[in-house]
C-alpha cells in the first residue's frame, strides 16, 4: 500500500506520512483490501481549487469538503501492478470551517475516510445509504482511534 500526500494548503496540526499509511493501511484491513498492493492520492488543497474541481466534474460552481475520483473498478483481476484506487481531494478551509464541535485533525481524517468509502464503491445516493456510510465512517476512525 501507499499513500501519496500532496499538501497545497498547509493543515493547522501537520499529519505525517507514517501516520497517513498506517491510517489506511488499517481501513484496508477492514475493507479486506490488503490482498494485494494498492495505492491513492490524499490532496489537501484550498476552496478555490475544490470549487474549481467540483465544477468541471460534478457541474456544482460551489467548494465542498471532499471529492474523490475512483480511477480503477476494485474488482480489477489481480495483477502484479498495484491497484490505483484514485484521488481525494480535501478543502482545508473547509474542514476548518466544519470542524466547530471537534478538532480539524478529526474533521480531515473523517472527510478522508469518505472518500476512501467512495473509492471503494460506496456511494448515498438517498439519506438511508449516506446513513450506512456514516456508520462505516465510524468504524474505520474507531478502528484509528481518533474520536470527534
Amino acid at each position: 500500500m501507499t499513500v501519496y500526500i500532496e499538501t497545497l494548503t498547509p493543515l493547522p496540526q501537520s499529519i505525517e506520512q507514517e501516520q497517513w499509511e498506517s491510517w489506511l493501511h488499517k481501513w484496508g484491513e477492514m475493507m479486506a483490501i490488503n490482498d494485494r498492493e494498492w495505492e491513492l492520492t490524499i490532496r489537501l488543497t484550498d476552496d478555490a481549487e475544490i470549487q474549481q474541481l467540483n465544477r468541471q466534474y460534478r457541474g456544482q460552481d460551489r467548494p465542498t469538503d471532499v471529492l474523490s475520483f475512483a480511477i480503477e473498478p476494485i474488482s480489477v483481476p489481480i495483477s502484479d501492478e498495484p491497484l490505483y484506487l484514485g484521488d481525494i481531494v480535501i478543502s482545508v478551509p473547509t474542514a476548518q470551517r466544519q470542524a466547530q464541535t471537534h478538532s480539524v485533525l478529526w474533521e480531515i481524517v473523517w472527510l478522508a475516510s469518505h472518500g476512501f468509502l467512495h473509492l471503494l464503491g460506496w456511494d448515498h445516493p438517498d439519506e438511508e445509504s449516506l446513513e450506512k456510510m456514516w456508520n462505516q465512517q465510524q468504524m474505520l476512525m474507531e478502528a484509528i482511534d481518533i474520536h470527534g
